[in-house]
């Protein structure tokens, strides 16, 4: 290992396949143990959790303690060690005979943490999932020059806190996510511009109903874009469906709320995408009734998991893009998703979300409040309904600002497809559509508009001609 690959382990922390010990300890045997059971992974002794170098005295003696910890798993497992700047490295390969235990107890990685499992449970799990599950499948569709989303990649970047220093291809070995000059699964979902291209089943669909059944369809909107652009304009497509009032005190400034708490409904949107089922031809589903929200993802529970434990305890189907997700500080430590809805549902003075499952599809569903019967300031501060006059004017206000809201979208939307345009002048009406998670419709709608502005010019036919653009 050189110095600027250890650098970049200490820069990029704690992780899915990264783990930073101070001393040594008999502990270390259940991190061994995880990460034979997991992807695999890299333990620096002598680093703390804030990523300092302690360092520790490498002697004969603590290597030898470390290959005993290794011998003494269940199966027995093989693994190196490397030293840098007074580092130990233990380098932990992937079982080839999993499920392994240290000291009679089972554990896996789960993001940055081990966790323990009963036999029964891990056993299970594998029989079930196999030993390669579906994002950490090398993709071989997926082209590193054509397919890639750069600015994807850049925000993952930002949002992990790892440096770009060694190059692209190296982080993404150093992620786990690059063998052979084919990229995984869960790399293709984070860094695709079009998720539909290599997974059908990938995109997410929201849809808008009139009443409390699938009758009639108000709005229907489909995503495909990376799976970080997704999950943030799904949130936005919910925000935007979902009633807002201002609550107006005698003191302070007013308050905006969502009639349903925004941080749950994040929580549940991200369960579903990081613990879903990808080998289904299934997609999410995001339902708004009258009465209710239903986000629903293909496959059950997790095997090892019952419906008593949510909340508990957490084991993830998709490991390394719960890892990814979990670096990108999306998802927080395992069991804790459920919790936090369940408390912002509390926060809110509303009922906690019923959650139905089988061996096909999770369901979580959020009931709706009835704000004809009882008003924001009755839930949170026991008044009266004597602003009724308010509510109607903050909820003009709502609609008012939502309609700002949509020609700001807009216009970025059109200023995005000029600069599109401006890198590629032959680009497509459906590459642009990929490129922006928007529909072929909208598309051709801006691009109307901005031949009318006379910001946009076709230059030859349909097929074989260009675009450009006039400054």
């Amino acid at each position: 290992m050189n110095k600027k690959e250890f650098e970049f382990l200490i820069s990029e922390g704690e992780g899915y396949n990264v783990e930073f010990k101070e001393s040594f300890s008999s502990d270390l045997g259940r991190e061994i143990c995880a990460f034979a059971n997991s992807n695999g992974g890299k333990i620096l002794l002598g680093v703390s959790d804030d990523k300092q170098i302690k360092g520790v005295e490498i002697t004969n003696k603590l290597k030898s303690q470390v290959h005993d910890l290794a011998r003494n798993l269940d199966p027995k497992l093989a693994l190196s060690l490397e030293e840098f700047d007074n580092v130990l490295i233990i380098n932990v390969p992937e079982g080839k005979n999993k499920p392994y235990s240290a000291n009679g107890k089972f554990y896996m990685r789960q993001g940055s943490n081990s966790q323990q499992l009963a036999r029964d449970e891990i056993r299970e799990f594998f029989q079930k999932e196999g030993r390669i599950t579906f994002d950490e499948k090398l993709n071989e569709k997926f082209d590193l020059t054509a397919d890639f989303n750069k600015d994807a990649f850049s925000l993952f970047l930002e949002k992990s806190k790892i440096s770009s220093v060694l190059g692209r291809e190296e982080i993404l070995k150093n992620l786990e996510l690059l063998e052979d000059k084919k990229l995984k699964n869960a790399g293709v979902l984070l860094f695709c511009n079009n998720v539909t291209r290599f997974f059908l089943n990938a995109q997410i669909t929201c849809a808008l109903f009139l009443g409390r059944d699938k009758v009639n369809i108000l709005d229907k909107k489909e995503f495909y874009g990376d799976l970080h652009s997704n999950y943030n304009q799904v949130m936005e497509y919910i925000k935007s469906k979902l009633n807002t009032e201002y609550l107006i005190k005698t003191v302070g400034p007013r308050e905006e709320r969502l009639e349903l708490p925004e941080e749950a409904l994040r929580e549940a949107l991200l369960n579903a995408i990081v613990h879903r089922d990808y080998f289904s031809n299934a997609e999410i589903q995001v339902y708004i009734f009258k009465d209710r929200l239903e986000i629903v993802n293909p496959g059950g529970l997790v095997p090892g998991i019952r419906l008593s434990d949510l909340g508990k305890k957490s084991l993830s189907r998709n490991k390394l893009l719960f890892g990814l997700l979990s670096r990108m500080s999306l998802v927080e430590k395992a069991g804790t998703g459920i919790l936090r809805i369940r408390n912002a549902m509390k926060d809110y003075k509303l009922e906690h979300p019923k959650i139905e499952t089988d061996g096909n599809w999770f369901a979580i569903i959020f009931k709706r409040p009835d704000l004809q019967k009882e008003s924001y300031e009755q839930r949170f501060y026991g008044e009266e309904s004597s602003q009724k006059s308010s509510q109607k004017s903050s909820q003009k206000s709502s609609q008012k600002s939502s309609q700002k809201s949509s020609q700001k979208s807009s216009q970025k939307s059109s200023q995005k497809i000029l600069d599109l345009i401006e890198q590629t002048p032959s680009i497509t009406i459906e590459e642009l559509a990929g490129r922006l998670s928007l529909t072929d419709r909208a598309i051709k709608k801006n691009l109307a508009k901005l031949k009318e502005k006379g910001l946009l010019k076709r230059v030859g036919p349909d097929k074989g001609g260009h675009w450009k653009v006039e400054k």
